[in-house]
């Protein structure tokens, strides 16, 4: 990892929280009571219930794994109807006992499809909502339903204040598409890598960081996109792999630092990942370099939330194969995860999108839910294959977006594809955070 450019383009579309609403994907993801037979026909969900049920709840449709905020405000809307008229009850609410409810709606349903929508505030802060169609004490009859949605209500945040994601022309892939304009590689890394968003890595002195952050998120602003940033100038960053060392001089240089790449944001919008690795490398660390770590990080959120405030901050928790969730919460508490946004997994590496996202839901449910998290999907297309320098064989993943599936707010291309993890692997001669083609072509090509 290294100090770099970054790029990032999408709509500005609020963060879908239920999985497969368009059943898209068959049933995935959605369950059945006893009482009930479902399935999916013209992309619509249908649900035979059976008769002779005492109680709403005795045939249910739902999903389980819905995050839900105590005091954030939520849409949830969806498509319904049935074979005959009859009374629904949908609900969201803790998946598990004591079932408490945060939306309790009665909905009357009759063979004509119509559009219902609840706004409401949550009392619940979970990782294990869930959201319900209980269908009970009705005669025999079918039930049908699409294009299930559950949002955050827009309010202040970056993505409701901008039209999308910023694309810098000057990332290193772009740059060396730029100069290398008669390469036979350049249109494809041009095509594939340097027109997708991706985020640019800052690190370096403190007397010019305030002007760089402030230009770059000022021609963000004048476009009407979201800028995303790394904040990556820890003291003694990356401990543990070695290839990207150095950071501050200090914790009093890192202090001045960090405070001023806050106040170069401002009150415009912006997303930023603090300090990939900080917290992963505490097996490197020893208990005073780790108690110092913390009240720097601790710091960080702190400036972020008092001098950015339309910033959404991420602390970096690693990825599914490294540190235990139920290790990473804790270490995410004590740096301040609690003053920002939540928190980002797999930057810079290679784990599936499924998988971090159930690695992130495992820290969050550790964290006792509410924190948001993101997850990088740079270079996630193939998988890992358990290295993390540089490996072959490594593909570029899903580009930025709001919403991911299971949870996840945003996925987001944080590490550079095309820059390297260090002199290692398939690229033995270039160093950390330079921008290889080679490498570049290789993961557009998944070799």
């Amino acid at each position: 990892m290294t100090a770099s450019s970054v790029v990032i383009a999408t709509p500005a579309v609020a963060a879908q929280l239920v999985v497969n609403g368009t059943f898209s994907n068959g049933t995935a993801s959605w369950w059945n009571s006893p009482n009930t037979a479902m399935g999916v026909h013209d992309g619509i969900l249908s649900a035979y219930v059976t008769g002779g049920t005492a109680n709403p709840w005795d045939a249910i449709v739902a999903q389980n794994g819905v995050p839900l905020a105590a005091g954030k405000s939520y849409t949830f809307a969806f498509d319904a109807s049935s074979s005959v008229p009859v009374n629904a009850v949908t609900t969201v609410q803790l998946a598990d006992s004591p079932y408490t409810n945060t939306l309790t709606q009665t909905i009357a349903l009759s063979p004509t499809s119509r559009r219902f929508s609840f706004t409401f505030t949550s009392s619940l802060s979970t990782s294990a909502g869930q959201v319900s169609f209980q269908l009970g004490r009705n005669a025999g009859f079918t039930f049908y339903m699409d294009n299930v949605s559950l949002t955050e209500q827009p309010g202040s945040g970056p993505i409701a204040m901008t039209n999308g994601f910023y694309v810098d022309p000057n990332s290193n892939p772009a740059t060396w598409v730029a100069n290398n304009a008669g390469d036979s590689r350049a249109a494809q890394i041009q095509s594939s890598i340097a027109s997708k968003p991706m985020a640019r890595w800052v690190g370096g002195s403190s007397s010019g960081v305030r002007a760089a952050v402030s230009a770059y998120v000022a021609a963000a602003d004048s476009a009407d996109r979201l800028p995303v940033l790394v904040a990556y100038n820890i003291p003694g960053r990356d401990a543990c792999g070695g290839h990207s060392g150095g950071g501050a001089g200090s914790e009093s240089e890192y202090r001045t630092w960090i405070s001023e790449f806050a106040s170069g944001i401002g009150d415009r919008p912006a997303v930023v990942i603090i300090e990939p690795d900080s917290l992963g490398d505490f097996g490197c660390m020893d208990d005073n370099a780790i108690q110092t770590r913390n009240r720097m990080l601790t710091y960080a959120t702190q400036q972020f939330r008092d001098k950015a405030v339309n910033t959404w901050a991420y602390l970096d928790a690693g990825n599914a194969g490294w540190v235990p969730a139920g290790t990473m919460a804790p270490r995410l508490r004590n740096a301040g995860v609690d003053n920002i946004r939540g928190f980002v997994v797999n930057v810079s590496n290679y784990y599936p999108t499924g998988q971090s996202a159930t690695y992130a839901s495992s820290v969050n449910a550790s964290l006792g839910g509410g924190a948001k998290w993101v997850i990088d999907t740079s270079r996630n297309g193939n998988g890992s294959n358990g290295e993390w320098c540089n490996p072959a064989g490594r593909k570029i993943g899903t580009t930025a977006q709001v919403g991911g599936g299971g949870g996840t707010e945003m996925l987001l291309w944080v590490k550079i594809p095309g820059d390297s993890d260090g002199n290692c692997g398939i690229a033995p001669n270039t160093y950390a955070g330079q921008f290889d083609p080679a490498i570049a072509i290789r993961l557009i090509n998944g070799t």
